[in-house]
């Protein structure tokens, strides 16, 4: 196990939506706090990448207002069209529910201000 968060199935009968409960980061605003995501893979993860949703509600630059977690580890593989993000900065088929999640535990400890989708909480 990874310290900072826990991750299952939603439904044992569903391998494509998962649960996970993130602990917020020591010395941030969220520290203390519980925090409820779903991660919804599509049918040919790896190669794609799944979504992210916070369920518990969250303030922070890189979520936007109804939930969504924008990092570029869950971009689409590939060029980015405004040319922000270097391709190997988005999503790889090597990527697991692990490095996702270090990846959202690292964004609330250190949010990237340049590319709010929460332009109010940036």
């Amino acid at each position: 196990p990874v310290e900072g968060f826990s991750a299952g199935l939603i439904d044992d009968n569903d391998l494509y939506r998962w649960e996970v409960l993130i602990i917020g980061p020591p010395d941030t605003l969220y520290e203390g706090g519980v925090f409820k995501a779903h991660l919804t893979f599509p049918k040919d993860y790896p190669l794609r990448p799944p979504k992210m949703k916070f369920i518990t509600e969250i303030w922070h630059p890189n979520v936007d207002k109804n939930g969504d977690v924008c990092i570029s580890i869950l971009h689409e593989p590939g060029e980015d069209k405004y040319g922000y993000e270097k391709p190997e900065e988005r999503w790889l088929p090597i990527h697991t529910v692990e490095t996702i999640m270090i990846s959202v535990i690292s964004m609330l400890a250190d949010p990237n201000g340049d590319s709010p989708a929460n332009v109010d909480a940036a």
